[in-house]
Protein backbone atom coordinates (compact mmCIF):
# COMPACT_ATOMS: atom_id res chain seq x y z
CA UNK A 1 0.00 0.00 0.00
CA UNK A 2 1.43 2.85 -1.29
CA UNK A 3 1.61 6.19 1.40
CA UNK A 4 -0.55 8.88 0.71
CA UNK A 5 2.18 11.87 0.91
CA UNK A 6 4.81 9.35 -0.44
CA UNK A 7 5.14 11.45 -4.08
CA UNK A 8 5.24 14.78 -2.33
CA UNK A 9 7.86 13.05 0.00
CA UNK A 10 10.08 12.01 -2.57
CA UNK A 11 10.35 15.25 -4.43
CA UNK A 12 11.13 16.83 -1.05
CA UNK A 13 13.94 14.51 -0.14
CA UNK A 14 15.25 14.80 -3.53
CA UNK A 15 15.16 18.80 -2.95
CA UNK A 16 16.68 18.48 0.57
CA UNK A 17 19.82 16.13 -1.06
CA UNK A 18 20.08 18.44 -3.52
CA UNK A 19 20.71 21.37 -0.76
CA UNK A 20 22.22 19.57 1.67
CA UNK A 21 25.22 18.36 -1.27
CA UNK A 22 25.20 22.17 -2.27
CA UNK A 23 26.13 23.23 1.31
CA UNK A 24 28.47 19.97 1.93
CA UNK A 25 29.95 20.15 -1.30
CA UNK A 26 33.56 22.33 -0.90
CA UNK A 27 34.10 20.04 1.93
CA UNK A 28 37.21 18.07 0.82
CA UNK A 29 40.03 20.38 0.86
CA UNK A 30 43.37 18.48 0.26
CA UNK A 31 46.63 20.45 0.57
CA UNK A 32 48.68 21.43 -2.56
CA UNK A 33 51.57 18.98 -2.08
CA UNK A 34 49.28 16.06 -1.92
CA UNK A 35 47.01 17.31 -4.80
CA UNK A 36 50.01 17.92 -6.96
CA UNK A 37 50.65 14.64 -6.25
CA UNK A 38 47.36 12.91 -6.60
CA UNK A 39 47.63 14.85 -10.26
CA UNK A 40 51.22 13.34 -11.35
CA UNK A 41 49.65 9.99 -9.92
CA UNK A 42 46.54 10.16 -11.96
CA UNK A 43 48.02 11.74 -14.80
CA UNK A 44 46.14 14.03 -15.08
CA UNK A 45 46.19 17.55 -17.00
CA UNK A 46 46.08 20.04 -13.98
CA UNK A 47 44.51 20.73 -10.86
CA UNK A 48 41.42 22.08 -12.18
CA UNK A 49 40.69 18.51 -13.51
CA UNK A 50 41.76 16.63 -10.29
CA UNK A 51 39.12 18.85 -8.01
CA UNK A 52 36.39 18.67 -10.66
CA UNK A 53 36.82 14.56 -10.52
CA UNK A 54 37.57 15.42 -6.76
CA UNK A 55 33.86 17.35 -6.41
CA UNK A 56 31.78 14.97 -8.70
CA UNK A 57 32.88 11.67 -6.45
CA UNK A 58 32.00 13.47 -2.94
CA UNK A 59 28.86 15.19 -4.61
CA UNK A 60 28.12 11.05 -5.28
CA UNK A 61 29.06 9.72 -2.29
CA UNK A 62 27.04 12.82 -0.39
CA UNK A 63 23.61 12.06 -2.32
CA UNK A 64 24.44 8.18 -2.03
CA UNK A 65 24.52 8.91 1.86
CA UNK A 66 22.05 10.99 2.16
CA UNK A 67 19.34 8.84 -0.15
CA UNK A 68 19.88 6.09 2.58
CA UNK A 69 19.31 8.40 5.39
CA UNK A 70 16.60 9.62 3.67
CA UNK A 71 15.28 5.83 2.94
CA UNK A 72 15.87 4.58 6.51
CA UNK A 73 13.81 7.55 8.38
CA UNK A 74 11.10 6.88 5.75
CA UNK A 75 10.89 3.59 6.50
CA UNK A 76 11.48 3.48 10.24
CA UNK A 77 9.16 6.22 11.48
CA UNK A 78 6.06 7.05 8.46
CA UNK A 79 5.69 3.38 6.86
CA UNK A 80 1.90 2.05 6.88
CA UNK A 81 3.50 -1.54 6.81
CA UNK A 82 3.57 -2.92 10.56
Amino acid sequence: MKHPLESLMTAAGILLMAFLSCLLLPAPSLGLVLAQKLVASFHLMDLNQFYTLLFCLWFLVLGAIEYLVIRFIWRRWFSLAE
